[in-house]
């Protein structure tokens, strides 16, 4: 039997004796780990073993978008479903409105096939770009349904629509959280901006200090992290706030990189940090490595850990990527169903985060 063959054997195995003990660890003897490690490189197989039979303590469950699988994407319909369900941490995403506020939202051109105008009408193509509407412009949209004629509404069957939603605000989000005792849940926001299209958003140190003004003004500064593809916010915040932890999202698809040239890493290059990603994450100063989930490979999660970072995928759907997953190690996981995630937990026996009932807005 080939290396690879038996690792994966030890991993099943494994992850069937963990899942009996309700999450202990499975012992050595449930597989021949010591043939492994003679079939590959002594110090590779160890590391490859390890990561595959155990989950991370403390594992942090986050909705994508608040859990767009489910509801309206970025929305406090979305907060309210994620929360009913049980979820460690909200992963939203901000865009800066004319007048500089922030507003939950994903795409720095509003998209026509998720929004309609006040008289019900859907967006007309090309959708404008909020940085060129004032906050009130953008509070009168409606939200709460994607258009159905849409190919983007044809990927997401399950999301129930929740018509007279609007944009939030961080301080709508802030009253929601407060009015359903969610002191303990955290916030992921991911600031929406690129390098390459400036005009459609503040320069990264005005996004940074809005963000952080904000954010300390609602008191959800310590239970606040900030991610980002373009690093150049990520830098922002922590010379003004460096408590608050920052997460550094990275993916290498031929659509987009945003490792290629150093544009979107705040100058930092891969090249200077021996084509390493954890080493140029760490070298970011990001205590968080969010990886695009089907580019990472479980020596990299042990690579992470030893450069202290905890490593928490996205965007992960599918319950036999979130069982891989758990079993090699991660730290968490984002996904657009936390409903699925839970289930895949608790079979796996890995502790959730409570449910929060559920309240009449």
């Amino acid at each position: 039997m080939s290396a690879r063959s038996l690792l994966g054997l030890c991993y099943h195995k494994a992850m069937a004796g963990w899942r009996r003990s309700a999450g202990r660890p499975a012992s050595a003897g449930a597989c021949a780990l010591g043939r492994a490690a003679a079939a590959v490189p002594g110090l590779v197989a160890l590391l490859l073993v390890g990561a595959l039979v155990r989950p991370a303590a403390g594992f942090d469950l986050q909705a994508h978008r608040g859990g767009r699988g489910l509801a309206p994407e970025n929305t406090l319909a979305a907060v309210e479903r994620a929360l009913a369900l049980g979820v460690t941490t909200l992963e939203l995403d901000l865009v800066a409105s004319r007048d500089d506020v922030l507003f939950l939202g994903h795409d720095l051109e509003l998209d026509p096939a998720k929004v309609r105008t006040p008289d019900g009408r859907w967006l007309r193509p090309p959708g404008p770009a909020v940085r060129a509407l004032a906050a009130a412009e953008l509070e009168a949209l409606d939200v709460g349904r994607l258009d159905p004629a849409s190919g983007y509404a044809r990927q997401w069957p399950e999301q129930r629509p929740v018509d007279g939603e609007r944009m939030p605000t961080l301080d709508a989000l802030a009253r929601l959280l407060e009015a359903r005792g969610a002191r303990t849940i955290r916030l992921n926001l991911e600031t929406k901006i690129r390098p390459d299209r400036p005009e459609l958003a503040p320069a990264p140190e005005r996004f940074a200090e809005l963000l952080v003004a904000v954010l300390r003004r609602l008191d959800l500064l310590d239970r606040s992290t900030v991610q980002s593809f373009d690093w150049r916010t990520l830098v922002a915040v922590r010379a003004i706030a460096p408590d608050v932890p920052t997460a550094c999202l990275t993916v290498r698809q031929r659509r987009f990189d945003n490792l290629a040239d150093g544009s979107w890493t705040a100058g930092l290059r891969l090249a200077e940090h021996g084509d390493s990603v954890p080493r140029l994450v760490a070298a970011a100063g990001c205590r968080i490595w969010s990886p695009f989930f089907a580019e990472l490979e479980p020596l990299d999660i042990r690579r992470a850990e030893n450069l202290g970072l905890r490593v928490i995928p996205w965007t992960v759907n599918e319950p036999a990527d979130m069982r891989r997953l758990v079993g090699q190690g991660v730290h968490g996981l984002i996904t657009d169903y936390p409903d699925r995630l839970r289930a895949v937990l608790a079979e796996l026996g890995v502790p959730r985060p409570p449910a929060l009932p559920r309240a009449e807005r």
